[in-house]
């Protein structure tokens, strides 16, 4: 895809929270890189240091945190529309404790630390942009914890279902059963 249709998507997604002006995109656009990842191919490894918050403008990634026996855990999907990295260690500048895959294609716009704080800094609409994406995300953490806590498997796969309807299409049911913290058979169960 063009850098020029891509760059559309962010100012799309970005004026669903505030109006922006030809010159404050302009401002805003000039701290992004574009990259595109085939699938199965890693955007962020264990261990590495997170130098990107992605915006994912085209194509399908899993966050995965892999536990002291080998164990993966799905944390997290992101599509279109939605930014994902290893926050912690993209804000701490820390080595990422997960890694980030794409599970299709992917196309993404990617900035830098220190472009988000010149970002932020420099126009302040733009802190409230991020201000609002973070606490929208902090809310959705913490119903999906309070979720895995209190309903069973087939409460979460509907909760699921109704939150993300076009997720069920795009991954395969294994890590969708990771994802719910069921095993690939009981997700079988529940999903007929």
């Amino acid at each position: 895809m063009p850098t020029y249709i891509m760059l559309n998507k962010l100012r799309e997604h970005i004026e669903k929270i505030i109006p922006l002006t030809d010159d404050e995109f302009e401002f805003i656009s000039s701290h992004f890189t574009t990259k595109k990842f085939r699938k199965h191919q890693f955007l962020i490894q264990e261990d590495m240091i997170v130098k990107y918050n992605y915006f994912v403008v085209s194509g399908l990634l899993k966050l995965i945190y892999t536990d002291d026996t080998g164990k993966q855990h799905i944390v997290a999907f992101a599509m279109e529309d939605w930014w994902e990295t290893d926050f912690y260690a993209y804000y701490t500048e820390s080595p990422a404790t997960m890694s980030l895959e794409c599970l299709e294609d992917t196309e993404v716009l990617c900035l830098t630390l220190e472009d988000y704080k010149k970002l932020c800094n420099g126009l302040q609409k733009m802190e409230r942009f991020f201000l609002e994406k973070a606490t929208f995300g902090f809310l959705s953490s913490q119903r999906r914890i309070i979720s895995t806590l209190t309903s069973n498997a087939k409460e979460r796969y509907e909760q699921l279902i109704k939150q993300y309807p076009t997720l069920i299409n795009r991954v395969p049911k294994a890590l969708l059963a990771s994802y719910l913290g069921v095993s690939r058979e009981t997700l079988s169960r529940i999903s007929y």
